[in-house]
């Protein structure tokens, strides 16, 4: 456990580092207290969130806390990991290019807080999803190691990618926090890029995962019921 708890905090603090680099060095100044009040509610979420995990499931923490790339990962997954860190920076520091360096975007204050709360809601829908799939692997690939099974309870007996619809909140709340319009722009590319993986994950499910056919005619909706 406490190798697992170091492992956390390095890479929470990596993630922070990043962060904030994307952030202030788009913004170009420190003095953006937007900026800062992202980063704090980030790293008391992801905190929050971690730890829990790893008195509640230290095995899926420990899953989680791998690589983005690995041997049994599928290998269009690794193209779209790639893809994803890469749009994911650029997206973060043009937020602060446009919310502060610049100032495109105008905000209101109960847009920001409305912002606020979408990301704490997400991060509760996520721990939700943790809770509920001790599976719920960052990358493409069958578990057949930890024998994987198909969850059908808790936000699966709704939806059958609960962890993408929630993340996509973020998508919303992070740009509303931080200000920044053209940020929010970018959530439809999000919500294509999350359609395409889970296209290609349920292909992966179908195929390799036994029940997951029938799993799949029972739960209808992928992300919303009855939108999609």
């Amino acid at each position: 456990m406490g190798r697992l708890i170091a492992l956390l905090l390095a890479e929470i603090a990596a993630m922070m580092a990043v962060l904030a680099g994307l952030l202030f060095g788009g913004a170009g100044t420190l003095a953006w207290p937007s900026g800062w009040a992202y980063l704090s509610l980030y790293l008391a979420a992801s905190l929050g969130v971690s730890l829990w995990l790893a008195k509640a499931d230290p095995a899926l923490l420990e899953e989680r806390l791998k690589s983005a790339y690995q041997k049994d990962q599928k290998p269009w997954d690794r193209v779209f990991m790639t893809l994803v860190i890469i749009v994911y920076a650029g997206w973060t520091a043009l937020m602060g290019l446009d919310a502060r360096r610049l100032g495109w975007s105008h905000v209101p204050v109960w847009a920001q807080g409305l912002g606020a709360v979408l990301i704490v809601l997400s991060y509760l829908g996520v721990a939700w999803v943790f809770a509920t799939n001790s599976f719920a692997a960052p990358v493409i690939k069958l578990q057949a190691e930890r024998g994987q099974t198909v969850i059908d309870t808790g936000p699966y007996a709704v939806v059958r990618h609960p962890m993408y619809a929630f993340a996509l909140w973020q998508f919303v709340g992070g740009p509303l926090m931080l200000g920044s319009w053209w940020g929010l722009a970018i959530a439809p590319l999000a919500l294509a890029g999350l359609a395409l993986r889970t296209l290609g994950e349920e292909r992966m499910l179908r195929a390799e995962l036994p029940g997951y056919d029938d799993y799949a005619r029972r739960v209808r909706w992928r992300y919303a019921p009855g939108i999609w």
